[in-house]
């Protein structure tokens, strides 16, 4: 019998959903890159993305640690 919270739960039920919609809006944003600048690089843009998002991340995180969320 598993011990998972309800909160564990919804989260494990949803992940794939999570999981695709971060890949999503990443696609999202490589596309409106190469609709914005002619012969973008697009490994280069990729790369750059990969930046943005890991940035953002650790700001939540850091939010996440300091209890921003806690009572959310």
């Amino acid at each position: 019998m598993s011990n998972n919270t309800p909160v564990e739960k919804d989260l494990i039920n949803r992940e794939d959903e999570i999981r695709d919609e971060l890949e999503s809006m990443f696609k999202s944003n490589l596309k409106i890159t190469d609709w914005n600048v002619p012969e973008p690089d697009d490994q280069s843009a990729s790369e750059i993305l990969i930046e943005i998002l890991e940035k953002k991340l650790q700001e939540i995180k850091q939010d996440v640690k300091d209890g921003k969320y806690k009572d959310y």
